[in-house]
């Protein structure tokens, strides 16, 4: 008969530090299957939930003996402190097949993106269009002509009724994906081209019709786009402007090539200047951008039938994305390193995160707002906490350059796109590859995960689109 495992004493915590029921023996031999049990009751829940269990930072996986007491100093004799973190209740199944390439662009694929509720997709390229296609049949839908030049960057107002993309010819233009035919006029006033765009969330604005453009001339533009004009001009940096995002409490964030990051008060004033990188910001994330993407839609997809109703939803999502905690900040640039930033208390970084060996191109964090994925020149993509900027592993098995990550909506899973042409999916529980993907003929420059988790799209210099099922 084997030896019966050693009792261990255990004390449950949450993430910030509240303890959960009284101090407990247990054997050392518990799974997470049976701690997930324990702390169901211990909370009353009515349905079972999903958690995952840490102690000092290292993810109980088989058992507390084989996790931690046997790769630590820890032993039965200590009081080990169990943290607790609720997972997403839904599951996202792994994409495994190509299930349509869709062709039409005639020059490489720039940006792919689905709206906010996952029903529509639109793509934008090097040959001047705008394309937005059909999901049920997976053909082409509309093709958006007006740029002169490559369209760099599309985005979805968070409701969905509007499709705004940026180009090369200085210019943002506005379409309707309904009928692919373009809103008025281009917006004008930029001297150089479009490198971001970003809208005004739901929770603030539930007409969504505020949109920042950012661009090369080292400009923010705010645009009210039912009146067609621009609103202000943020204009305070000294190079270009690479990316900019739009926040929950309603300040912009901007970061430059003149290695500075500036956020602008909704007013258009300037709150605070963060500096700390040593070359160009590339890249910026924040830690709720999964719920200001997806407005008022989760999971269930089911839909408001107002704007009250849709700015009440979606204010009660980006408050559970922020679990009563400011919005964290992340910054990846050309310096190899990445920054990650409390801005409502400091301006000084609250960690800076080494270990690329070349420039990180982009930068995202998991819907639960937990982990960070950087994607880097450097071939490699490497995940990071969340909260304390801790390095937690990295993923390798790309043979060229890393373009972008994407995250399935329940955060079990992460989509990378390189310059070897093929995507991979990786498994945030054994922190290894699951599936690869290969299929595009050249270089992999765009890739997005539907916010309910049923498909991928991915385009580059191939010019063909692919949707990616399980």
């Amino acid at each position: 008969m084997p030896d019966a495992a050693p009792p261990i004493l255990a004390q449950f915590q949450t993430a910030d530090g509240q303890r959960t029921g009284p101090p407990l023996s247990l054997p050392s031999d518990v799974t997470p299957e049976q701690l997930t049990v324990l702390i169901n009751s211990f909370l009353a829940n009515d349905d079972p939930r999903p958690y995952s269990f840490y102690i000092d930072d290292t993810e109980i996986v088989r058992s507390v003996d084989a996790d931690i007491l046997a790769t630590s100093t820890r032993s039965t004799e200590d009081t080990l402190t169990i943290v607790y973190q609720p997972q997403a209740f839904f599951k996202v199944r792994a994409v495994t097949r190509c299930s349509t390439t869709m062709t039409g662009h005639t020059e490489a694929v720039l940006s792919v993106s689905f709206s906010p509720d996952g029903s529509q997709l639109a793509s934008g390229s090097g040959d001047t269009t705008v394309r937005i296609w059909d999901l049920t049949t997976e053909t082409p839908r509309h093709t958006c002509r007006g740029h002169a030049k490559w369209v760099l960057t599309i985005a979805w107002a968070p409701t969905g009724r509007v499709l705004a993309s940026g180009a090369m010819d200085n210019h943002v233009r506005l379409w309707d994906p309904l009928t692919g035919q373009a809103l008025g006029g281009p917006l004008t006033g930029h001297k150089a081209w479009i490198t971001a765009l970003a809208w005004e969330p739901v929770h603030i604005n539930p007409r969504g019709t505020r949109l920042a453009s950012s661009s090369k001339d080292g400009t923010v533009r705010v645009w009210d786009t039912a009146l067609r004009r621009c609103l202000f001009t943020l204009s305070g940096h000294t190079a270009a402007v690479t990316c900019v995002k739009w926040a929950g409490d309603g300040r912009i964030y901007s970061a430059s090539r003149d290695k500075t990051i500036k956020i602008w008060n909704p007013d258009g004033s300037l709150y605070k200047t963060l500096v700390g990188h040593a070359h160009w910001v590339n890249t910026l994330a924040l830690s709720t951008d999964f719920a200001l993407r997806t407005g008022a839609v989760d999971h269930t997809g089911r839909l408001p039938e107002s704007d009250e109703q849709a700015k009440a939803w979606a204010l009660e999502r980006y408050q559970a994305a922020r679990g009563g905690a400011p919005e964290r900040l992340i910054s990846g640039s050309d310096d190899f390193t990445m920054l990650l930033w409390d801005p409502e208390s400091s301006n000084k970084p609250v960690a800076k995160l080494c270990g690329h060996q070349k420039l990180v191109n982009h930068v995202s964090f998991s819907p639960d707002g937990r982990l960070v994925a950087s994607a880097s020149f450097d071939n490699s993509v490497k995940l990071w906490d969340g909260v304390t900027g801790k390095f937690v592993a990295s993923l390798r098995g790309h043979v060229a350059a890393v373009y972008q990550v994407c995250w399935s909506a329940d955060s079990r899973m992460l989509l990378s796109a390189s310059k070897d042409s093929t995507l991979k999916v990786w498994d945030l529980k054994t922190k290894k590859l699951k599936i690869e993907l290969p299929g595009h003929a050249d270089e992999v420059y765009a890739v997005d995960w539907s916010p309910g988790g049923d498909r991928v799209a991915s385009g580059g210099k191939d010019r063909v689109l692919k949707i990616w099922k399980h």
